[in-house]
């Protein structure tokens, strides 16, 4: 009798630890496949250390081949989903179509960037949600500085001018970052003489920065961002994105080269395509994550609307620590449903919340009690290493190497402007060189 076959799409928080608990589950008694554009798994909470040149891209991409040595990878990109025929279509890395069938389905397809109908900003903004956007990123803002060196006062302002939106972790984090990564770009510029520093602005519709947590720790990452000098904008938006610059609500006109989009995330639009109910885009699911009327089929992570067992009536947030739990919760009821131990309700409390802000410096809240500072900084990256499923040795030793020596800032070119569109959900829409958006100067 041929084997039952198991087929996880995506290789995020989710999908990664679904595949990892069936693996471990079910051994060689069920082929365990996983659906993924890439050959890793990304540590994203780190992703913006690589933009400001403090972990090499490498650190942050987990091998998914060494790390899960029982699933079959198959690097595509899922376009389908067929529930009746149980079929997953998908296009592979050169353009092939593929197909898999399957006895069971984890859909763990993760979050795209969310986009907002604002004139201009799908053309000039660029997110933050994978290594080619990171390495772009850190390549356009070395380029800028370099620039700046050399150029007149007015182009030197706008060039040094970098507009961050979207104030929740991704968006403050990029900030207190890119604030200390240019500060140290410029001091080893011998042509910067008097001009001034570089200019970070964090703007948020928001009444605070970090508005998801609580008080007291958004308090703490305000003043560490205004400390450094970041141009702090709550209750601020976004009216127009043009070349030259940004249209704030109130009227301003910012010149810059840099519009970087960190206001949220949305479920990939595949989850939509499925057919099945939906809440906000999440597929909806029961707390065993099996969708309803589909015993076959199980959903975790930003894919899935999954109760909240904790707060009756929600669902869970779209969070790394729900969608790594949720994974596991996955793997574990999808092997029950073919005979290999107990199903199990997903009931999760949060442990709490960390933000990097660069240097020492961080807002954390770990279990209920909230640090900042350096304490708050060596609990932050504590976790982070013990989270990792990999390559924590190589993180540690980076992070020692940046406390000692200089960073490094050469631009490596291997990332284009145009091959990192801002709507990520639909790769065939990306810029051509040449058309709008096209790469610096």
């Amino acid at each position: 009798m041929s084997r039952s076959r198991i087929v996880v799409v995506g290789a995020g928080f989710a999908g990664f630890e679904a595949a990892r608990t069936l693996s471990r589950r079910v051994r060689d008694e069920a082929e365990v496949v996983l659906l993924n554009p890439t050959d890793y798994f990304l540590y994203l909470p780190l992703l913006p250390q690589v933009a400001a040149g403090i972990l090499e891209p490498r650190r942050v991409a987990v091998p998914l081949p060494g790390s899960l040595p029982r699933v079959r990878l198959v690097l595509g990109e899922a376009r389908h989903i067929d529930l009746d025929n149980r079929l997953v279509r998908y296009s592979g890395p050169e353009g092939e179509r593929g197909e898999l069938t399957y006895d069971r389905l984890v859909l763990a397809v993760g979050s795209v960037n969310k986009l907002l109908p604002i004139p201009g900003v799908a053309e000039f903004a660029h997110g933050f949600r994978g290594l080619p956007e990171a390495l772009y990123l850190r390549d356009h803002v070395t380029r800028q500085i370099e620039l700046a060196a050399a150029g007149d006062p007015a182009e030197s302002a706008a060039r040094t001018t970098f507009v961050v939106v979207g104030a929740g972790y991704t968006g403050t984090e990029v900030a207190a970052q890119g604030k200390l990564f240019t500060d140290a770009l410029i001091r080893r510029q011998p042509g910067w003489g008097r001009k001034p520093a570089p200019r970070w602005l964090l703007a948020d519709i928001a009444p605070r920065v970090l508005p998801e947590l609580d008080h007291r720790l958004s308090g703490t990452a305000d003043r560490v961002l205004r400390g450094r000098g970041v141009d702090v904008r709550t209750g601020t938006s976004v009216r127009e994105a043009t070349r030259r610059g940004v249209q704030l609500d109130n009227g301003e006109f910012v010149e810059t080269r840099t519009l970087v989009w960190c206001v949220g995330v949305r479920p990939d639009p595949l989850v939509a395509d499925v057919g099945l109910p939906v809440e906000h885009g999440r597929l909806l699911v029961d707390p065993r994550l099996g969708v309803p009327g589909h015993p076959e089929v199980f959903a975790c992570g930003d894919a899935a609307a999954v109760p909240d067992l904790t707060r009756p009536g929600s669902y869970t947030p779209m969070t790394a620590q729900h969608a790594s739990r949720q994974g596991k919760v996955a793997g574990r009821n999808v092997a029950a449903s073919l005979g290999y131990g107990e199903r199990q309700t997903y009931l999760h409390h949060d442990l709490g919340f960390l933000v990097d802000l660069g240097g020492v410096k961080a807002a954390a809240n770990p279990l209920g009690v909230p640090l900042s500072g350096p304490l708050a900084g060596a609990v932050t990256r504590g976790y982070h290493l013990a989270a990792m499923r990999g390559n924590r040795v190589r993180v540690a030793a980076d992070w020692m190497l940046d406390a000692v020596l200089p960073r490094q800032s050469v631009q490596l070119g291997l990332v284009r402007s145009y091959t990192v569109p801002l709507d990520t959900a639909s790769p065939e829409l990306a810029r051509v060189p040449g058309g709008p958006g096209k790469d610096e100067p």
